[in-house]
């Protein structure tokens, strides 16, 4: 990858995961969209510890690595990996940025925090929704109570671990989204 490619914030889109209750990207991921190798990423991490608190990254357990290579088809080559990958939430992928000091990486840290925030937007604009339907059915009469019922029932409605994935989330297990 060179220093003048724009990454597809589809791409980046696709490599944030749900793990522990928070939106994060493998390192493995990361690298690829910083133009550089995993080994040297988190060579820089190893050299910077005190810049990526756990808010900020976080290495997974054997469990979790394999609830991913199981959920993510594109994620098979960690499988052979000796060692569990880490994973950065929003704020560690900004630091990396700092840490590697690449063009690339100074440009591509902007889309990540957009893919962030759309991120997100999108998850609290359902939350919204919720708040004005129940506005809305309080200042209505009897007669409408059909149509906010059948609306509840399809905001309700989870996605599928399949729908889920294509937006580029892993599913926790027995956890409700």
């Amino acid at each position: 990858m060179n220093s003048t490619a724009i990454i597809p914030i589809e791409k980046i889109d696709r490599a944030i995961l749900f793990i522990r209750g928070q939106k994060v990207i493998l390192d493995t991921g990361i690298a690829e969209i910083y133009g550089v190798k995993t080994s040297r990423l988190n060579e820089q991490v190893k050299r910077n510890k005190d810049r990526f608190p756990a808010d900020f990254m976080f290495q997974l357990t054997d469990i979790e690595k394999q609830e991913v290579i199981a959920n993510c088809d594109n994620l098979q080559k960690i499988k052979f990996s000796r060692t569990n990958p880490y994973v950065f939430t929003e704020h560690g992928a900004i630091m990396l940025a700092s840490v590697l000091n690449t063009p690339t990486a100074v440009q591509t840290s902007v889309l990540i925090v957009r893919a962030f925030v759309k991120l997100r937007e999108l998850l609290s604009t359902h939350k919204q929704l919720e708040r004005k339907l129940l506005n809305l059915e309080s200042k209505y009469d009897k007669q409408f109570k059909v149509v906010f019922q059948a609306i509840k029932e399809l905001m309700s409605q989870e996605m599928t671990k399949k729908e889920w994935q294509q937006i580029g989330y892993k599913l926790d297990q027995g956890k409700k989204k």
